[in-house]
């Protein structure tokens, strides 16, 4: 088995929409349920310290991070402690609105929060336009989302590293919906769908992206970057 442990993060601890244990309990199920990680444990925003103290997220090798609301009431001193992690290897997997989350911001250094929106539960076909991407791996080329939260270009975030999915709206707007980044020794995925009202997080298409990204963001146990003053030592002249 895979030595992988992964921490799933939510805002909040309660039944939401159609996830009576929550989206953070239906996220941990089909992870656990794929064979493929050591461990998948749960922390919640209203946990002490947020559930990520110092231990959890040194233990964490990938962190998926659902949020949509509450993202102000996330200490600063949280969101460094996370960042800190990404940089020397620890995946980030962003879910949903947690482009607008503190963590994202900060990883990213820009406002997230322009972007068109609408909740009407329309239509959206996500669309897989990297078919060679270990993320997209048995992915179909596109698949549908009856119901879905529109979000719309133009998203304020720096050009990603790889986009890996855009997603089309009933009403015309495209989204680019699946891209990656890489800070440090860090590997970031943010995925759009997933809004709390739909059961789109049961979908096997969505399962299948998620349980790949951590898989993919899993960090490769290099030496961490080091820095600081260093002491000259002059070379041995050749013989």
């Amino acid at each position: 088995m895979n030595r992988i442990n992964v921490t799933v993060w939510d805002e909040a601890e309660g039944a939401i929409g159609p996830y009576p244990q929550g989206i953070h309990n239906a996220i941990a199920d089909f992870l656990r349920a794929s064979g493929q990680f050591n461990e998948v444990r749960i922390a919640l925003q209203p946990q002490s310290e947020h559930g990520l103290t110092e231990d959890v997220l040194n233990s964490t090798d990938v962190l998926v991070y659902w949020a949509h609301c509450f993202h102000h009431q996330v200490e600063d001193a949280i969101v460094e402690r996370i960042a800190r992690r990404v940089l020397d290897g620890m995946g980030l997997i962003l879910l949903h609105s947690a482009h607008a989350s503190k963590i994202f911001r900060r990883l990213t250094g820009t406002d997230t929060d322009r972007l068109r929106w609408r909740e009407v539960g329309e239509r959206e076909r996500v669309w897989r336009i990297e078919p060679g991407h270990p993320i997209t791996h048995g992915v179909p080329e596109y698949f549908d989302i009856p119901n879905s939260e529109m979000y719309g270009e133009q998203f304020g975030i720096p050009a990603p590293d790889e986009l890996l999915f855009i997603s089309w709206y009933e009403g015309g707007e495209v989204f680019r919906s699946g891209c990656t980044f890489k800070r440090g020794l860090g590997k970031i995925f943010f995925f759009a769908p997933g809004h709390e009202t739909f059961p789109i997080y049961y979908m096997p298409e969505m399962q299948k992206i998620i349980t790949n990204a951590v898989a993919w963001a899993a960090p490769a146990h290099i030496p961490a970057i080091t820095g600081g003053k260093m002491d000259f030592i002059r070379p041995e002249a050749s013989v």
